[in-house]
């Protein structure tokens, strides 16, 4: 029986070492937090340092594990102030077993826009769809942008901070046109508060 001996990890300190040395000035920012090393590069250089991550010596990140997409419009006046629109991917390099999150943003609030990544790992083909139907984020070169989790005349992007909780169209179908229409929403929106009744002295001590 053949053993199979798994790669031990490098030190945080090594792989952020290594990623700087191989993405040199594209890395905008490089930090560790709770045991994780992040990047972040511009849109301009998203899709080379794609590739500098799977091929360099150090990094090897030859698989994409998961890629979403991040509205940061409730955080500019606190703790973000800068593109609203972000895309996160998560790498792993089985060789060399480490993981990495690589972020980018997209700089136009308006129309968000990066590269897709799907040539450098061919499973970011329903996760960019994902995020564009979701989020509205276009990746530029990829073959085949359609929405995966809504309907095809959807209206609108349901994970943007700004997207109403009670959508923006409703369908039904119609017997007398014997097929699925659309209408504006007719629910009335509500919050809904819960009202609370304690009792007198409640968690106090009863004598």
């Amino acid at each position: 029986m053949r053993t199979v001996v798994a790669a031990s990890p490098q030190s945080s300190q090594a792989l952020m070492d290594a990623v700087r040395a191989a993405l040199g000035a594209r890395v905008q920012h490089l930090s560790l937090a709770l045991g994780e090393v992040k990047v972040v590069v511009k849109a301009a250089d998203y899709l080379e340092s794609a590739r500098i991550l799977r091929d360099a010596p150090g990094c090897q990140f030859e698989q994409l594990m998961d890629l979403c997409g991040v509205d940061y419009s409730d955080y500019k006046q606190a703790a973000h102030d800068g593109p609203r629109y972000c895309v996160v991917s998560h790498l792993l390099s089985v060789a060399l077993n480490q993981r990495i999150r690589l972020s980018v943003f997209a700089p136009e609030d308006d129309l968000p826009v990066v590269a897709s990544v799907t040539e450098v790992w061919s499973s970011a083909n329903w996760f960019e769809r994902e995020a564009f139907d979701l989020f509205g984020i276009v990746f530029e070169g990829h073959n085949d942008l359609r929405r995966i989790l809504t309907d095809y005349g959807f209206i609108g992007h349901p994970f943007r901070k700004d997207f109403p909780t009670t959508g923006h169209v409703e369908m039904r179908y119609d017997a007398e046109a014997k097929r699925v229409v659309y209408q504006p929403v007719s629910i009335e929106p509500r919050e809904i508060t819960p009202r609370i009744i304690r009792e007198d002295n409640y968690g106090g001590l009863h004598g």
